[in-house]
């Protein structure tokens, strides 16, 4: 479920924390899911536990997770905030349609990605 790829540019607790979101828009976790423990998942995947715990500190932030120090990290999806959330996005999707549009790419295009990846995340 969760992908890391050492080498990459992205930092692994940024992309730790992305493949959980993604895992959660799959269905693959689901409202209240327990995660497995900073220290267990820290060895699952071979990374620091200080890397652990800043995406998790990161998808409590964003709303994505509850810790509770008796029942650990638990998958909290709170669909009640979709405002919120698309106002704080606003700044990233500007600067994604600006560098489709530095690179050339159409109006038309852009939405047939996002159409594709919406489609592809659901199925």
């Amino acid at each position: 479920m969760i992908k890391i790829i050492f080498d990459s540019e992205t930092p692994i607790y940024l992309q730790l924390k992305n493949e959980i979101i993604k895992a959660i828009a799959r269905g693959e976790l689901e409202d209240g899911e327990s995660l497995p423990s900073i220290r267990d998942l820290s060895v699952d995947i071979g990374v620091n536990l200080h890397t652990i715990n800043k995406a998790y500190n990161l998808l409590k932030d964003e709303g994505y997770l509850i810790i509770d120090r008796r029942k650990g990290a638990i998958v909290n999806i709170k669909k009640n905030s979709k405002e919120e959330f698309i106002k704080s996005i606003d700044e990233d999707i500007e600067v994604f349609v600006s560098s489709c549009i530095c690179k050339g790419v159409s109006k038309n295009e852009i939405n047939k990605i996002i159409s594709d990846k919406y489609d592809f995340i659901k199925k």
